[in-house]
């Protein structure tokens, strides 16, 4: 089957009239001349399979008070045996209206007051509000710079060890990383294992990047399935929304295999989460019973797009990129660009001087820094770069 991934969507004005009727944090934040490349989702029609769906049950009429389907705890139960090689079951799954609750939720039930929350910098922006919010301490360690342009990020697990505390309880991970696009390797990640064992850590492991692997036969396993001595203390946390582009839905799943840690958390949750999305839950069943052919087309439409971003960026003197091994972000490294010489936020920059939208990547904890979202259509994409090539190119 063929899949439509070139034909831009009208998301600004979808009926034609102004304001939009269907208001989008990515289309709306920004006025109407920017093109917006920052918040992770992207601009193309998901699945038919889960449209299918979703017309079916919109079609019923009734919207009560749903359960999470049995027959979607199967689904994600063979696509994790698939495409992961990891067995899991269906009760190890607790199904919640987002990857960033969880995060909260998280640190609410496994730890105390008080106590120490540690995260890698660069790193998604609710990963850093974490503690302030849940009243715990908030923790970080800098993650190794490429040793040249080009190169990958690296964990650096002596910064790690150096900011863990007798406080230190709990881990945020994010596996494949955003913003840096590393799939981490075995060994970073055998490095990290025996970290955490050694420190009597538990992890949030967030993987929720883990489909959209860009290298040629690349394949996620996931924390707690590559070392079963950290299964009884990591939450895995899984969604459809950044690979069927479900974001809107609110639909993710904490996979749980210790039945102490599943509940701590599950009485945590409970009253503070609202019961399942009806239509994010069937979305979440279609993606994943048959949407893996739109998935595979879309890889290889992010590739070809990861590709002319590489090709673009090494026409802008100062700015550097190490292109993701996986999502479809991009980071940028801003900070010797001679065309924003003096100016605090390249982010702010190129916003005002070339309206292109990105994320700032001081909200990661990395100042000089922006984060690009190149899932969009060609045409859309092409355009934000000819604005890009105006300012940095020289």
């Amino acid at each position: 089957m063929d899949f439509d991934f070139a034909t831009p969507v009208e998301r600004r004005h979808p009926s034609g009239e102004r304001p939009s009727d269907w208001p989008s944090q990515k289309w709306h934040r920004y006025d109407d001349e920017v093109l917006p490349l920052w918040v992770a989702d992207m601009d193309f029609v998901s699945p038919p399979a889960v449209l299918a769906a979703l017309r079916a049950r919109v079609d019923h009429g009734v919207f009560g008070y749903g359960l999470v389907p049995g027959s979607l705890r199967e689904t994600l139960c063979a696509w994790s045996e698939c495409h992961y090689g990891w067995s899991i079951e269906p009760d190890w799954q607790l199904w919640l209206p987002g990857v960033v609750p969880a995060l909260h939720l998280a640190s609410l039930a496994l730890t105390e007051p008080g106590d120490g929350v540690l995260t890698v910098t660069p790193i998604y922006p609710p990963f850093l509000r974490v503690a302030e919010r849940t009243g715990r301490t908030p923790q970080q360690a800098a993650m190794a710079e490429p040793a040249a342009p080009g190169a990958p990020w690296r964990l650096d697990l002596a910064a790690l060890e150096a900011a863990i505390t007798p406080r230190t309880r709990l881990l945020l991970w994010c596996h494949p990383h955003n913003p840096t696009g590393r799939v981490w390797r075995r060994d970073e990640l055998a490095g990290l294992a025996e970290l955490v064992v050694r420190h009597d850590l538990c992890v949030v492991s967030d993987e929720l990047h883990c489909d959209l692997l860009l290298d040629e036969g690349a394949r996620h396993v996931p924390l707690a399935a590559a070392f079963p001595e950290l299964a009884a203390r990591t939450l895995t946390l899984w969604a459809p929304s950044k690979t069927f582009n479900l974001a809107g839905l609110t639909t993710a799943c904490a996979v749980i295999p210790d039945a102490a840690l599943r509940r701590r958390f599950a009485a945590v949750a409970r009253g503070l989460t609202p019961d399942g999305n009806v239509l994010g839950l069937l979305a979440a069943e279609a993606a994943y019973g048959q949407g893996e052919p739109w998935r595979q087309a879309l890889l290889e439409v992010l590739r070809g797009h990861r590709q002319a971003l590489v090709e673009r960026v090494a026409r802008w003197p100062g700015v550097t990129m190490s292109a993701p091994e996986s999502t479809y972000l991009a980071w940028l490294d801003l900070r010797q660009a001679p065309a924003l010489a003096g100016s605090d936020s390249p982010q702010q920059a190129l916003l005002q001087r070339a309206g292109v939208a990105l994320s700032d990547g001081a909200d990661f904890g990395a100042p000089g820094f922006a984060r690009l979202n190149f899932g969009t259509t060609a045409t859309q994409l092409e355009a934000a770069l000819a604005r890009l090539d105006g300012v940095l190119a020289g």
